[in-house]
């Protein structure tokens, strides 16, 4: 099969297509043709060995994959060869094949294209953690998204609103991003390069702050957050794309309540998989019903993954970053 591997750690040129074995499953495991695989900013950390959970070099990068079930184990109980499926694999996503553990695999709705569904499962099922399980959202509350027109960023303003929010408010990185964010459905959106973001949410919020926060940059972004997060407020990170760690004061949360919590959905995947079945009936109806419309940015062709990491790497990409296979 045809597949991408990281050769060596390093910039997008470390990437090459090669041909290599397609992988063997066990009786748990469910080997999927794979359709279209998305590249996130994970992949990139990967690809320097800065990610928590990447191998070492070679190793097949990428977390999530549409496509087609070729083969089941002895054990499986819950799919069928042809069924359409995403899943998170085991070993990378930029194959023509790939393996993964049957809890890891869920069945995609015959209304979403295969595109959409590989732009998903990172991005969606991220989004849905943050906000429901580990924010604890509540219908009225105001949140607050960083990086709000990446694919995460424009995924969770959408279920922000869908969970209830009164005011989603979104920081960008350049102006041409703030279309993006407000095409999403963002009420405000702030460009970091030139504006204080900090000083602009309290005045959007009468001085109260917002309820929610969430984080994907960490260092002074982490830092800054904190004083416009209301008392009770609750700071999500589940990222570091600054590459610099946030310092806080625990003096900064006893006194009013608020909390800084954290999540990783490599973590969840790997730790605590049973936990994203939920998560799977929860967000594939939003996207079945054209709730959340996911935004691609561009489509590359799987041999053409350096381009892809180098416009991700590049911070000009928009939406998600889809590879078909």
């Amino acid at each position: 099969m045809k597949a991408v591997q990281v050769t060596d750690f390093g910039g997008p040129e470390v990437l090459r297509f090669i041909d290599t074995e397609v992988p063997k499953i066990n009786e748990n495991q469910v080997l999927i043709k794979v359709v279209a695989t998305s590249v996130n900013f994970a992949d990139i950390k990967a690809r320097y060995g800065q990610y928590h959970n990447a191998g070492k070099p070679p190793f097949i990068p990428g977390l999530d994959a549409a496509g087609v079930v070729a083969e089941v184990g002895s054990n499986i109980k819950n799919f069928t060869v042809g069924q359409r499926v995403i899943a998170f694999p085991k070993n990378g996503s930029y194959a023509e094949y790939i393996v993964a553990d049957e809890n890891l695999v869920f069945l995609l709705p015959d209304k979403i294209d295969f595109v959409t569904a590989a732009a998903s499962p990172i991005v969606l099922f991220t989004s849905y953690k943050l906000l429901a399980d580990v924010a604890r959202l509540k219908p009225g509350e105001t949140v607050l998204i960083h990086a709000a027109a990446g694919g995460i960023g424009t995924t969770a303003i959408q279920l922000a609103k869908l969970l209830g929010a009164d005011k989603v408010i979104g920081t960008v990185g350049s102006e041409q991003k703030i279309p993006i964010a407000i095409e999403a459905g963002a009420d405000y959106v702030i460009c970091n390069e030139n504006v204080d973001f900090v000083k602009e949410v309290n005045q959007i919020t009468n001085g109260n702050g917002v309820d929610v926060i969430l984080d994907s940059i960490a260092g002074a972004v982490f830092e800054q957050s904190l004083n416009c997060l209301a008392d009770y407020g609750r700071l999500v990170n589940f990222g570091n794309s600054s590459g610099s760690p946030g310092q806080i004061k625990s003096s900064d949360l006893h006194s009013s309540c608020r909390s800084v919590l954290g999540f990783s959905l490599g973590t969840t995947r790997n730790k605590r998989p049973e936990l994203l079945k939920e998560t799977a009936d929860r967000v594939l109806p939003f996207l079945e019903q054209e709730q959340i419309k996911m935004k691609i940015g561009k489509q590359y062709k799987l041999e053409d993954a350096s381009e892809a990491h180098a416009l991700v790497e590049s911070r000009k990409s928009i939406g998600k970053v889809v590879l078909m296979v």
